[in-house]
């Protein structure tokens, strides 16, 4: 532009100042006064900025949003004013006219917006009084005459072309604010940055240092600067801060390693954040060369924008800043947690929305549980616990063989990460105890095998780093295959090896009474053994009548090794007990079989042993009463001589001795007929469905277990039926006192016909009554006396007297036998009920109760 028209312009921005002072409040100022000087200043500063506005130079919608301004402010008349206006000024084309309408319709329309802004220095109370001026300069011919001059000048943009500053003022403006920059700022912003810089890296700087009260990197206060510079700095030193305390953690882990508290998983975090901080050093270092270049001023063109100040520094740590609160965040989560729980707290942390976090914590993870997965993998393939900081959530602990399995490994709750649900947890448990299972206690090698098999079959290897985090469903997939071909060939051991179902069937056999004909001989070879004093047996001659009981039955064609296993066990006994308290059979399962037969397992076999045993005994006992009171016509036909109230009196004693044994023995049958069938049969069916069925030992197991408590609870011998229990050994006692009475009955019978001569006594039985003579001829009743009246005295006194023993038991008994039928009802199992259907099958106990 020439310097004529130049001149011109300035002209116009004056006229325009003047003539919108004129119009504000109070008295008009004059063009020499100090604020028509600074309003000038303002508009050439406006007119000569380069900003551009935001809004797109769209001239017919600016006029429609200035039209709807003025109707909302209830200013209707000028707003048609002003379209009539703008309508003579848009059909203004040609020579002489502006181009550029949009601009001025904008530059009027920023003036009235910003006429109430303190920092303008115009006093503007009115709503846009710009418009009359607007329409003046329109209509009069003074402003045609300028334009058209103008035009014949070169100037035909309108006030826009006043933006080339031919007189350098927007360099002063540069340059003053430069020069408040300084004033206001004791330090430069290259050292600030270059301190902060420092502080990103745990380093104090010239101005900027770590103060120990407020815990954290500030620019002290003695040192000018603004309030936003100040604000900016102390937000960006908060890296610094999460800097040290990241760094110091890891110096304080690697200072105490190998100590168990930090581990190999707490190892494999800091290597992690190591990493992390090393990619943190490089951008540092990126930074701190850009931050060796000045930083041009506003009004200066850079050379190149390699140059770095704090709110570009503010942009380039933005990301580093997000990683680094997070890695503090880890940090203090962390500090007292190891192992899978460590790597359980940082999963959590894994659960974001933010793409640049989850992958920074996926790339975490990876590192943190690569010693986990390790153990994991060693741990379901090979059998191994490579924990040597009980990091795992599998733990193990030195147990006898016997206990490998139920007590050697566990899992450790606390240890197990949230990315591993529990039955996988389980799983993997099971199946490095089954290898190890297989390897100590069954001394088998084929498990290497079916580890490889699952290992490919699950598209993996068996080699060191083939998982790791992410990768749920390639372990899920190892483990499932695993299991299911090393517990597979578990169970060919133990069935085909080991032959787990004969060496059940052998326990049923012989501890459980159910090889009839060796039960049955067993017990009338050791009667008379048994009936002595406990502290007088002899176990070796005890084992050796167990060994004639094998013989002789069809237990001799078993296998030898099971018959090698069964042995006499005499339990603890105290004074006074006799044989039948202590004696009892033993099966020695031997490794591994001891796994499942442990102990307490045995116990259990051993109390339900005694209870058979008992009511075998019991059973026994009867049968030999019977036999006794088989020739009972024989007998009877011995007191033919004697009087009639005699033999009368003979015959009921006989007759209720005959009753009472038919109502026991009744009890006996049903009860070893329920015991027998209904409970040991068809619990024994079930399990060997269930065994069938079982896919690893912990079925196998717990197959047996409920077979063993099913045996149990039914039998009467659970906790629940403790009350049941006793008053069935009570019943199982009076019997075996019946037993004694009626042999007592027949001995004194015998020995009355030994004494009258009755030839029609068996020479076997005469010479039992002989010998039997000297023991009862001290006893009340005993049948010797020189005359037939003195005899036939002595039977009747003894007759009564057996009477009267025998309706005392009959009594007791009958008591005894409803107290224990009428507590069936009441109990729980289901099966308890159907025995008392069997016992009062007529319901004449239940009649009788209701009788009394």
């Amino acid at each position: 532009m020439e310097e004529e028209d130049q001149h011109k312009v300035a002209d116009l921005v004056k006229e325009l100042v003047l003539r919108l002072l004129s119009q504000s409040p109070g008295d008009p100022a004059p063009p020499d006064s100090l604020r028509f000087q600074s309003s000038l200043r303002y508009a050439f500063r406006i007119l000569s900025s380069r900003l551009a506005p935001s809004v797109a130079p769209d001239s017919a919608a600016l006029a429609e949003s200035i039209k709807r301004r003025l109707a909302t402010q209830d200013k209707s008349s000028q707003a048609l004013t002003f379209a009539d206006l703008y309508a003579k000024f848009a059909s203004k084309t040609g020579p002489g006219s502006v181009n550029n309408k949009w601009a001025v319709l904008y530059l009027l329309k920023i003036v009235a917006e910003d006429r109430n802004s303190a920092s303008s220095g115009l006093d503007f109370s009115g709503s846009l009084p710009n418009l009359d001026s607007f329409e003046t300069e329109l209509g009069s011919k003074s402003r045609v005459s300028r334009d058209r001059e103008s035009e014949r000048n070169g100037w035909s943009n309108g006030v826009l072309l006043v933006a080339k500053d031919p007189e350098n003022l927007r360099d002063l403006a540069f340059k003053e604010y430069a020069n408040l920059v300084k004033e206001e700022n004791e330090v430069s912003e290259e050292v600030l940055v270059r301190d902060v810089l420092y502080a990103c890296q745990g380093i104090d700087g010239k101005y900027v240092k770590f103060g120990t009260i407020v815990d954290g990197y500030i620019l002290s206060d003695l040192v000018k600067v603004p309030r936003a510079t100040r604000t900016m700095v102390r937000k960006l030193c908060e890296l610094g801060w999460l800097f040290r305390k990241v760094k110091g953690y890891i110096s304080e882990c690697m200072d105490r390693f190998p100590a168990e508290d930090v581990g190999t998983v707490g190892q494999a975090f800091c290597a992690a954040l190591q990493d992390e901080l090393s990619e943190y050093y490089k951008l540092l270092a990126v930074l701190e060369a850009q931050s060796m270049n000045p930083i041009p001023l506003v009004s200066e063109t850079a050379s190149s924008d390699n140059y770095l100040s704090l709110r570009r520094l503010s942009v380039w740590l933005a990301e580093p800043m997000v990683k680094m609160r997070l890695m503090a965040v880890l940090v203090d989560k962390c500090r007292v947690l190891r192992g899978g729980a460590m790597a359980g707290a940082i999963h959590l942390h894994a659960q974001h929305g933010d793409p640049l976090v989850h992958e920074f914590m996926k790339r975490l993870l990876r590192r943190v549980c690569s010693p986990l997965f390790e153990m994991v993998r060693s741990w379901v393939l090979e059998g191994e616990l490579e924990d040597n900081f009980a990091e795992l959530f599998i733990v193990g602990q030195p147990v006898k063989v016997e206990s490998l399995w139920r007590e050697g490994y566990r899992l450790h709750a606390g240890m197990l990460p949230s990315f591993i649900s529990p039955s996988l947890a389980q799983r993997i448990l099971r199946t490095g105890k089954s290898i190890n299972f297989l390897r100590v206690c069954c001394e088998d090698r084929g498990w290497a095998d079916a580890a490889t098999e699952a290992a490919s079959a699950a598209g993996t290897t068996t080699r060191r780093g083939s998982l790791g985090y992410g990768e749920t469903e390639a372990l899920e997939s190892l483990v499932d295959e695993a299991a299911k071909r090393i517990d597979k060939h578990l169970l060919d051991v133990m069935y085909n090896r080991y032959k787990f179902k004969e060496h059940c069937l052998a326990i049923k056999q012989y501890l459980l009474l159910g090889q009839g004909d060796f039960v049955q001989y067993l017990m009338d070879i050791v009667w008379p053994e048994l009936s002595e004093p406990a502290n007088t047996i002899s176990s070796f001659k005890l084992a050796g009548l167990l060994e004639s009981a094998i013989r002789s039955s069809n237990a001799q064609y078993d296998d030898p090794d099971m018959l090698d296993r069964l042995r006499v066990k005499m339990m603890p006994h105290g004074t006074g007990d006799r044989g039948w308290d202590v004696f009892s059979l033993h099966y020695d399962p031997r490794v591994p079989l001891d796994t499942i037969f442990t102990e307490s397992v045995m116990a259990k076999y051993l109390k339900i042993f005694n209870f058979l045993w008992k009511l075998r005994r019991v059973e026994h006992a009867l049968i030999g009463a019977w036999k006794t009171m088989k020739p009972n016509c024989i007998t009877s036909h011995a007191f033919l001589k004697l009087q009639r109230a005699v033999k009368l009196q003979l015959l009921s004693t006989l007759r209720r001795c005959q009753v009472l044994w038919n109502e026991m023995n009744h009890f006996v049958t049903n009860l070893q007929y329920y015991i027998m069938f209904e409970v040991l049969e068809v619990s024994w069916s079930n399990f060997s469905n269930e065994i069938e069925a079982a896919k690893d030992l912990d079925d196998l197991l717990a197959a047996h277990d409920k077979y063993l408590n099913s045996i149990v609870e039914k039998s009467l011998l659970g906790e629940r039926s403790q009350t049941l229990h006793k008053s069935l050994f009570v019943l199982f006692d009076l019997i075996l006192r019946f037993r004694s009475h009626a042999d007592r009955l027949y001995e004194g019978i015998y020995e009355l016909q030994a004494r009258t001569g009755n030839s029609s006594l068996p020479s076997r039985d005469k010479s039992k009554a002989r010998k039997q003579k000297n023991d009862q001829s001290s006893e009340p009743g005993s049948l010797i006396t020189d005359g037939r009246k003195a005899l036939t005295q002595r039977a009747g006194d003894f007759l009564q007297n057996m009477r009267q023993d025998f309706d005392a038991i009959a009594k007791e008994y009958t008591s005894l036998l409803e107290g224990f039928l009428s507590q069936l009802p009441v109990q729980q199992h289901v099966d308890l009920k159907f025995l008392l259907f069997r016992l009062d099958f007529t319901e004449f106990y239940s009649w009788s109760g209701l009788s009394k």
